[in-house]
């Protein structure tokens, strides 16, 4: 069944080999006593391996930048990978709301050939609507969507208080809340966010703590044309993701959507 299905997989994390083991444990220890450890490495051979596996044919690719000066390498090595494996991977910029150039970093990443940006403001540590974002929402708005994480109930950073003004302000600006639009407060989030049309949602890192019947709910309360599946790789086995999306109770034409039409048409990904 799942070979007559295009795969997109919009969120992956990847990493240099030679870091990769430790920004793996420091994301394991971020979510430690709430996620299992890593069920992958975080290199690209390793998700090519897993994703050929189950049957994900593209990836959307991301790393994430805890200082402003690790902007330009990142995105850089995020561009040299998608270059080697155009027909498979899609990559996304990363962007710090605290770098000087701002604007220079968005046109760096544009002429890299990334298609979007990825923020996580809990690792990250800043609050959406600071008003050292602005400029990034700004410049971004009609020109680049941001795969946004979304939602800790530990945190004040991400959850849909601070997310609801940027919708309201910025309505050209397509962000997609990774984790349903509100890790590990999930039902709560999808009620106060499903009506925002400049907001979409992945699945990324919700199955695991979600009934089928909850998450079926959530992602219908969004409307299947604004979900995309992701895995949230390398903390997720990729088959063991598809194996839970696969049982939940959508019609061919809504998991279409979900599995790849959607990304697809955000991200100018040939299907």
């Amino acid at each position: 069944m799942r070979n007559e299905f295009s795969i997109i997989d919009a969120h992956c994390h990847i990493y240099p080999e030679k870091i990769a083991a430790k920004a793996v444990a420091g994301t394991d220890q971020f979510y430690a006593g709430h996620c299992k450890p890593s069920a992958g490495s975080g290199t690209v051979s390793d998700l090519l391996a897993r994703g050929t596996f189950a049957g994900v044919d593209h990836f959307i690719v991301q790393s994430v930048a805890t200082t402003p000066k690790q902007v330009k390498s990142i995105n850089e090595f995020i561009a040299s990978e998608v270059k080697k494996h155009p027909d498979r991977l899609t990559g996304l910029g990363t962007l710090h709301p605290d770098s000087e150039d701002i604007e220079g970093d968005i046109e760096h990443l544009i002429a890299l050939g990334l298609k979007g940006v990825k923020l996580h403001p809990d690792i990250q540590a800043f609050k959406i609507d600071d008003y050292r974002c602005l400029k990034i929402y700004e410049l971004c708005e009609g020109r680049l969507p941001i795969l946004m994480h979304t939602g800790d109930y530990r945190y004040d950073y991400s959850n849909p208080n601070r997310l609801i003004p940027i919708l309201k302000i910025y309505k050209d600006l397509i962000i997609i809340g990774a984790h349903m639009g509100g890790w590990s407060i999930w039902e709560e989030a999808s009620r106060e966010l499903y009506h925002y049309e400049n907001l979409y949602v992945d699945c990324s890192s919700s199955f695991y703590q979600l009934q089928p019947q909850t998450a079926t709910e959530i992602m219908r309360r969004y409307g299947t044309h604004r979900v995309l599946f992701g895995t949230d790789y390398p903390m997720w086995d990729i088959q063991t993701e598809l194996d839970y999306f696969f049982a939940l109770k959508f019609n061919e034409q809504e998991q279409r959507s979900m599995l790849s039409k959607n990304a697809a048409q955000l991200f100018s990904i040939p299907v």
